[in-house]
């Protein structure tokens, strides 16, 4: 966890705000984030972008956070609108950033500030699926007495449900049957 100072107004009524988030510097001058479960985030102020990059497997939801991100970022009036696309490594996307006509606020500083907040309001979802993971875990590890039976508890028989004994349930069966019928006809 590092800690990243913002600042925001004119030299005399400057104020500081102290994010806390995953991040590194690169060493040309890229701001790494990895705070977020399903993508890492890189400020590129040379190239003036931000590119999200898959953490692991490109999938719909990868893409969802990334459209979610994007959006938010563009309300927020940090990327332009039409400047949105998809970048040249699978299943990135970048956007550039919009210059700051007011010389006190610094764009990489905002852009920092604004993704700080976008990533708290991610996180109590994926705590969410966290927690919901575990309990489905322990649910079929541990199961409650009434989900579960011991051993014995149900009496043996000759056939139960609706698999028939002596049916074959290889993957060609049907195909046997359909040949003992061609020959009756």
């Amino acid at each position: 966890m590092a800690e990243i100072n913002v600042y925001f107004g004119r030299e005399a009524e400057k104020k500081r705000f102290t994010l806390e988030l995953k991040a590194r510097k690169s060493l040309d001058g890229n701001i790494l984030i990895f705070d977020h479960n399903e993508m890492d985030i890189v400020i590129m102020p040379a190239g003036k972008k931000i590119v999200t990059f898959a953490k692991d497997d490109f999938s719909e939801t990868v893409y969802e956070v990334q459209d979610r991100f994007f959006t938010y970022l563009k309300r927020k009036g940090i990327i332009s609108y039409d400047s949105i696309k998809g970048g040249n490594v699978y299943g990135s996307i970048e956007g550039l950033l919009e210059e700051s006509k007011d010389e006190y606020v610094n764009t990489i500083d905002y852009a920092l500030f604004n993704i700080s907040k976008f990533l708290k309001e991610e996180q109590p979802y994926y705590d969410y699926i966290e927690d919901y993971e575990k309990m489905l875990d322990d649910y079929y590890t541990e199961p409650t007495d009434s989900d579960s039976t011991e051993l014995g508890e149900v009496p043996q028989a000759a056939e139960k449900g609706n698999i028939m004994p002596g049916f074959n349930y290889e993957p060609y069966w049907m195909s046997y049957m359909l040949e003992e019928d061609k020959k009756k006809n």
